[in-house]
This record gives C-alpha cells, sequence and structure tokens, in this order.
C-alpha cells in the first residue's frame, strides 16, 4: 500500500488454527508494551470463553464496542471513530477477517483497520490460515469445512509483520480434549472434524510455507532497494525448461523428482522464442505443449510461457528473478548452421549462471 507520513503500522498474529493462542500472544506483547509506557488500548477482544486469554488483558484499558441494531437484533463490533478520537499508540484488534454488521461504515472489518493506520494509529491484529482469500480452497479440500469470513492476501502481504502462532497439532489437541478452545461440549466432535490430526498437520504446514513465501518476497525487496544482485539461496527452488515435445515429459518428472526430495518451489517454463531463425509454433505443438503443462501442474509445478528472442536469456533473467537453485535443461540438437550464427543456449546459460547448478539431461532438446 502507498504510505504517507505518519501512516500507522500493522503486526499480524497468524494461526493455522482456531485455539492456537493468537489471541492470547497479542495481548501477553501488548501487556509488555504497556509496561515499557506505551498507550495500549483494546479496540476489539474475542475471548471465546477462554478464561486463560481473559486473564492476560491485564491492565489493558478497553474503548467501548459500537453498538448497531440490525433486525431487532444489538450486535457489538470495533468502535472506529472512538479509537481515532483518543488516538493511541497501538490498538488491539482481533479476528481481523470480521463482516461487519449491516448498516457499518466498512463492511468488513479490516478495511475499519486501515482507517485506523491511514490516521496513524499502530495495529495488532488476529487471523486464522482459513481465512485468507488464496487459502479457503485449499482449507475446504483438507478440512470440507467451508469459510464464508474472507480476507484478501494483500492485506496479510503489506502488513510490517507478521508473526506465525505456532503449536504442536497433537498440543492443540490435547488444550481442545481439556476444554480450552470450546466450553460448549464441542470438543469432541471437532476432533472428529476439523480438529483431526491429518488436518492440523496439513493446515501448519500451509501456515508455514506462508509466512515463508511472505519472508521471501520482503527478502527480494530488500535485495532490489540495495542493489544486491548476489544470489542469497534460502529454500531450493527447481526450474525446468521445456520445449512443446513429448520428450519434455520425461525431464518434468525428473524435476518433481528431485523437488520431492528437496521440497523447494517448483517451476516448469516454456520460451517461445520470436528470433526467425526459430521454428514456429503449430496446433499440433501447441497441444502437445498443453500436455506437458498438464503434467507439470498435476505434479506440483508452477507453469509459466516466456516469450524473447533468446531463449537462454530469458532462462538467465527468470533464474535471477526467481533465485532459482537448480535449472534442468535438455540437450541441444541445433544444427552446426544456427549454432554458428546464434550459439549455444546451455553454453550461454553456463557461462552467466555461476550461482545455479544446470543439470543438463538426455531427455529433451535445445
Amino acid at each position: 500500500m502507498d504510505r504517507k507520513e505518519g501512516y500507522g503500522k500493522l503486526k499480524i498474529f497468524l494461526g493455522y488454527a482456531p485455539g492456537v493462542g493468537k489471541t492470547y500472544t497479542m495481548l501477553q506483547e501488548a501487556n509488555r508494551l504497556k509496561e515499557r509506557g506505551r498507550d495500549v488500548v483494546i479496540g476489539y477482544f474475542e475471548p471465546h470463553d477462554r478464561q486463560e486469554t481473559e486473564e492476560q488483558i491485564g491492565e489493558i484499558p478497553q474503548v467501548p464496542y459500537l453498538d448497531v441494531w440490525h433486525n431487532g437484533h444489538c450486535f457489538q463490533e470495533l468502535n472506529t471513530e472512538e479509537i481515532i478520537r483518543k488516538h493511541p499508540q497501538l490498538v488491539l484488534v482481533d479476528e481481523l477477517a470480521h463482516t461487519n454488521t449491516e448498516g457499518m461504515k466498512h463492511k468488513k472489518r479490516y478495511e475499519d483497520v486501515l482507517e485506523l493506520l491511514e490516521n496513524g494509529i499502530n495495529v495488532y491484529s488476529t487471523v486464522n490460515l482459513q481465512h485468507l482469500e488464496s487459502m479457503t480452497f485449499l482449507v475446504e479440500r483438507i478440512t470440507g469445512i467451508h469459510v464464508t469470513e474472507i480476507l484478501p492476501d494483500k492485506v496479510l502481504e503489506e502488513a510490517d509483520e507478521v508473526v506465525i502462532v505456532d503449536i504442536q497439532p497433537k498440543s492443540l489437541q490435547n488444550r481442545l480434549k481439556r476444554g480450552a478452545i470450546y466450553a460448549d461440549g464441542h470438543s469432541a466432535e471437532a476432533l472428529e472434524h476439523f480438529f483431526r490430526l491429518g488436518n492440523l498437520n496439513a493446515l501448519r504446514e500451509l501456515a508455514l510455507r506462508k509466512v515463508a513465501d511472505q519472508v521471501d518476497v520482503d527478502l527480494e525487496e530488500y535485495r532490489q532497494q540495495h542493489n544486491i544482485n548476489s544470489f542469497w539461496h534460502t529454500t531450493e527452488r527447481i526450474l525446468v525448461a521445456i520445449k512443446a515435445s513429448e520428450q519434455s515429459q520425461h525431464l518434468i518428472r525428473e524435476g518433481a523428482r528431485l523437488n520431492q526430495r528437496l521440497k523447494g518451489d517448483f517451476y516448469v517454463i516454456y520460451v517461445d522464442c520470436t528470433h526467425w531463425l526459430s521454428a514456429k509454433e503449430t496446433e499440433v505443438t501447441r497441444t502437445v505443449l498443453e500436455k506437458n503443462f498438464q503434467l507439470a501442474r498435476h505434479l506440483g509445478a508452477e507453469c509459466l510461457v516466456l516469450q524473447g528472442k533468446s531463449v537462454s536469456e530469458e532462462l538467465i533473467n527468470f533464474s535471477a528473478r526467481k533465485q532459482i537453485t537448480k535449472l534442468l535443461i535438455g540437450h541441444t540438437n541445433r544444427s552446426w548452421f544456427v549454432r554458428a550464427v546464434r550459439g549455444s543456449t546451455i553454453n550461454k546459460v553456463l557461462k552467466k549462471l555461476e550461482n545455479v547448478q544446470v543439470i543438463v539431461t538426455p531427455n529433451d532438446y535445445f
């Protein structure tokens, strides 16, 4: 987001499931800041009848909620105008993905938070993985639970800090069994559904990967701001360069097997070469290319089509942008005339990608 001078800072406490301790952790940190003399208030707090969490409020004052009437019922919402009037140094706003009661100025609570930030107020907030827009479909596939409260990923990505509140899945299940998460007798049912061990392990991995992706983005922004051109390999990233040929499927499978061992990021790209000496695409080659991409996606790859006059330059530039650690490419079968005019793709790649392991295989040809 474009931030003017004096814009507040946003810190998000992210959890992979209810009950991991997001609000508890947020309150603990806020109390430490208050003890150091910071002006801290609670804007909205959702205790969920968890005594251990309520005890963490300590001496932090709470801004009175805004009463909103709808269909004969009174709902309590974040009192954004009153918080802006008081203008504390830090406000705690629980449940960032919450949908406001009809009649509020903003439809979603995160929009209220953005208004607080625009007024120079720092915000601590909480959200669970299943509420992130990019994760709702995956979470539904894993747990069978349809999520209606949605938070755009952009809010998380543009936060000043994201803290993942982590707990071992078995420890979370134990917390559930002793009634520390749900006090209304739903623990046994929850253990059979959302809180199954397999579900929790998968959700935890998704949350850790999500935060790791954000760290990678922050690292890339830092490199660009400081004109750092050297590669900083924080995780394995596999790139497979393919052609519109059936032989490329062997190369894709090799890349997938390598990525399974390394557990990194996996890319499959095709370079649409616009040089006049390059063979032009046909309906047949386009069909084969789409089959290759279908296989690659099935094996977990992100597929892209790049376009340029030089295959090697496109591979080199892409590798630099994505911090590729390993590149798989096939042998060359260019004629002596084309090699004389244009040189060797593999030789150019080997010369310029000094910090990338280039694996040349006989399964495809460049």
